[in-house]
């Protein structure tokens, strides 16, 4: 047996093995396909293997710039997009048309810390793959995208968006804040506080509007609705945008999640230990204060981490874990800052106050200073009425270590309230037995951890019909 028909016949079985990984269900079962509602870590390692062991397509990743206008300013907003080469790979839904993902980055990120995601599900399943940041977080006049230094510098200033290449903030605009109200759970938190007036607060009021508008760009130049069903997930903090644009963005049919935070009001009572004593939390910081990201909120992670992989004795290790988390202080190249409390946590107060904002600096007239809220306040929880797009299905997906997403939480607050919408959507949750928030961390015989299986878990739902009567009725029309 010649080694030349050994190493043809390794190909083929490599091919086959992807082929099979590919295949959905039988469409006699597709009406029926249900998501199941634990994967242990046995079938996460096998699955992992299998996906990971899938022939590569080839690809092109491109980066796009967007110029957007949003309440009368520009806004230049940064994603990545990832295909196929060869477009005909792209796979086709039950509803026909072409499987589209659109990945939102956590809190402490940016479009390229979902990198990784993005090559994984365009190489081993041909989805195109469109990844987009919040406004202002890249670092724009640097190709690499990498911010310089760390997010407080020496000379006491800090890092602060780059809305536009041409809309650097200076020191004046700002005072600097300490909020110790959290320590328990995020200790000191440092701000970058606006003044009234000033650039950086008339910015800090009217972001959520620039995202809105992006979101629509990015989706409408390389997802449009005549070719695409979108599937969207935002990680973490990028899971209440995620739900927002999915009734605002015509063919989004569906939302794809792993430790993806609900709409922003229901992640409010979801994650009530995040408050302080007199009940505020998070997002109810005042809109204008910049969170200001430090060692502190690796330390967040990094604590609840240990302790359930370690147990108690992660303590009897706390000198060295703090040096770990204290390491990389000084380069910070990714995100630093952020803005987005009010809509995570579903601060329906702090959303009107920019709607004001902005109402204020647009000298608006008071009917449409109450259209402005109703509009920032609704960015933060689901929309209803006559001829509004419903919430599409969901899969909620969480780790097996994961401080915010817990299964008492999502069975005894987060599922009821979806069901408790009108109308109810379809929502499902899978609990992985590996894993950790940021689910891409590598683990023994878990390369990315639980997201290869995960992203298979994705591919079945869509292929196998778990969205396709909802896609059917109100993504294509």
């Amino acid at each position: 047996m010649s080694r030349k028909w050994l190493v043809s016949m390794e190909w083929v079985m490599v091919w086959l093995v992807g082929w099979l990984v590919l295949q959905p269900a039988s469409p006699l079962l597709a009406q029926d396909w249900e998501p199941p509602s634990e994967f242990s870590r046995e079938e996460i390692v096998k699955t992992s293997q299998k996906v990971l062991a899938m022939p590569d397509i080839d690809i092109d990743i491109r980066e796009d710039i967007i110029r957007v206008e949003a309440l009368e300013m520009a806004w230049d907003i940064g994603g990545n997009v990832y295909e196929p080469r060869d477009t005909t790979r792209i796979p086709r839904g039950p509803d026909g048309r072409k499987v589209g993902l659109f990945l939102i980055h956590g809190g402490g990120g940016d479009h390229r810390t979902k990198d990784k995601e993005a090559r994984l599900l365009a190489r081993k399943f041909g989805f195109k793959v469109v990844t987009m940041s919040y406004p202002g977080r890249i670092y724009l006049p640097d190709p690499s995208r990498n911010w310089p230094g760390g997010s407080i510098h020496p000379d006491g200033t800090v890092r602060t968006p780059l809305w536009t290449s041409d809309t650097v903030i200076t020191r004046e605009e700002y005072d600097m804040v300490e909020d110790r109200s959290m320590r328990d759970k995020y200790g000191t938190i440092i701000q970058a506080c606006a003044k009234e007036g000033s650039r950086f607060y008339h910015r800090m009021a009217a972001w959520p509007a620039a995202f809105e508008e992006g979101g629509r760009a990015f989706m409408e130049r390389h997802l449009p609705t005549d070719e695409f069903t979108i599937y969207i997930h935002g990680h973490s903090t990028g899971g209440p945008f995620s739900f927002m644009l999915s009734q605002r963005v015509p063919n989004i049919g569906g939302v794809v999640g792993m430790d993806n935070s609900p709409f922003g009001y229901i992640f409010r009572v979801q994650s009530r230990s995040s408050g302080n004593r007199d009940g505020r939390q998070y997002g109810d910081r005042p809109f204008n204060c910049l969170h200001i990201r430090t060692w502190r909120d690796r330390a967040r992670y990094a604590g609840p981490e240990a302790l359930v992989e370690q147990g108690p004795e992660a303590l009897m290790r706390l000198p060295s874990l703090m040096e770990d988390i204290l390491a990389s202080e000084g380069n910070m190249p990714i995100g630093g800052f952020k803005a987005e409390g009010p809509i995570h946590f579903g601060s329906r107060h702090q959303l009107a106050a920019m709607a004001r904002a902005n109402a204020k600096r647009l000298k608006l007239s008071p009917e449409k200073t109450a259209e402005l809220t109703e509009h920032f306040v609704g960015y933060a929880m689901e929309l209803w009425g006559e001829g509004v797009k419903p919430v599409p299905p969901v899969i909620f997906g969480i780790a097996a270590v994961s401080f915010d997403h817990t299964p008492e939480n999502y069975t005894q607050i987060t599922l009821p309230m979806y069901a408790g919408m009108n109308p109810p959507p379809k929502v499902r949750l899978v609990q992985f037995m590996a894993g950790v928030h940021g689910y891409t961390r590598a683990e023994e015989d878990l390369p990315m951890g639980p997201f290869p299986a995960v992203a298979k878990l994705w591919h079945d739902a869509i292929m196998s019909g778990y969205y396709a009567d909802y896609s059917k009725k109100w993504a294509m029309d």
